[in-house]
């Protein structure tokens, strides 16, 4: 079913979100994002398509506060939407009953679940996902689009709809089944700009929950400064490093300085004999560029898992964790 997820995935760009008890919606200057894994990646993709935007993206309980915590009125200025795809994460949760007692303003997307009931219950603002059976990280479309939509922000709306003719993600399938065949028995980490966090972000999630391998990812020029050490050709520690696999995602659109540390970084581990693969973002238009990107991990991923006879939809040990915390 995965596979047909992924071939169908640019489907999810022509949803047209209907935003329910609009007349609530109570917009403040900042927003803050609640949601884990797959369901704050569209928030991420948003920061990435628009850094002004400023999205604060808080994946934890509660709210996001320094040590000793807001002061009551601290987060006035700040509209709350709690996202979950399935509505029952419990750190969605969590954060949206803080939020309801602060009187902060407040939106909810999900495809159900208690944070529907929620949201309806309360007359807040909400916009349903399609209950397509899909799981969050195979649903990104679907939540950029209400995001988009219930922020207000047209030109991501707009630009994001144009992708479900632009975008065909089974032009990305061989690319990703020779990758995940380079790549095989070693460890991707991934290495991305800082604009390009979110990207690099999904690459080690997909590796993680869809190829069922581990998978790390740092940043430039953060990790010039100290990761880069630990992978100098030194003989006593050589055993430590030698799984891992490099993937490079290069953007022309980078600064300059980024792109140059890439090229001199890619030198220096290929001088050790480190495998190193660049993933070049191409096309026109950012979103256009950011979702190849996504669409070759996520060939990638399922080809990861398939040639280790694994299944790419099965997540059984995030599945048990749930019910021993529950």
């Amino acid at each position: 079913m995965i596979e047909e997820n992924i071939k169908n995935f640019n489907k999810q760009f022509s949803y047209e979100p209907v935003l329910e008890n609009a007349g609530s919606l109570e917009k403040k200057p900042k927003t803050i994002l609640l949601g884990m894994g797959g369901s704050h990646l569209a928030a991420d993709l948003l920061n990435a398509y628009d850094p002004g935007l400023g999205l604060v993206v808080h994946s934890n309980y509660g709210l996001p506060s320094p040590a000793g915590g807001w002061p009551k009125d601290s987060l006035r200025d700040y509209f709350v939407i709690a996202s979950s795809h399935s509505g029952n994460t419990e750190e969605v949760l969590d954060g949206l009953q803080e939020a309801l007692e602060r009187g902060l303003p407040v939106a909810v997307i999900s495809t159900g679940g208690r944070l529907l009931e929620i949201a309806k219950e309360k007359n807040l603002p909400f916009i349903q996902l399609p209950a397509a059976g899909l799981v969050p990280r195979m649903s990104t479309g679907f939540h950029l689009r209400a995001l988009a939509k219930l922020l207000g922000h047209q030109t991501a709306f707009d630009e994001s709809g144009r992708l479900a003719s632009q975008l065909n993600p089974a032009e990305f399938e061989k690319s990703g089944r020779e990758l995940a065949e380079k790549i095989k028995d070693r460890i991707p980490l991934i290495y991305a700009s800082q604009a390009n966090y979110a990207l690099a972000f999904n690459w080690k999630t997909v590796f993680n929950e869809t190829g069922k391998v581990p998978a790390f990812y740092n940043l430039f020029p953060e990790l010039n400064h100290h990761e880069i050490n630990s992978f100098d050709s030194n003989d006593s520690i050589r055993h430590l490093s030698e799984k891992f696999t490099f993937l490079i995602l290069a953007d022309s659109q980078d600064h300059p300085r980024i792109q140059k540390r890439m090229e001199v970084l890619v030198k220096l581990y290929r001088e050790r004999n480190f495998p190193v693969e660049i993933i070049q973002l191409s096309g026109e238009g950012r979103f256009y560029r950011i979702f190849s990107c996504l669409m070759l991990a996520d060939w990638t991923g399922y080809y990861t898992a398939r040639q280790y006879g694994l299944d790419p939809e099965a997540i059984p040990l995030v599945e048990k964790f749930k019910k021993l915390m529950s």
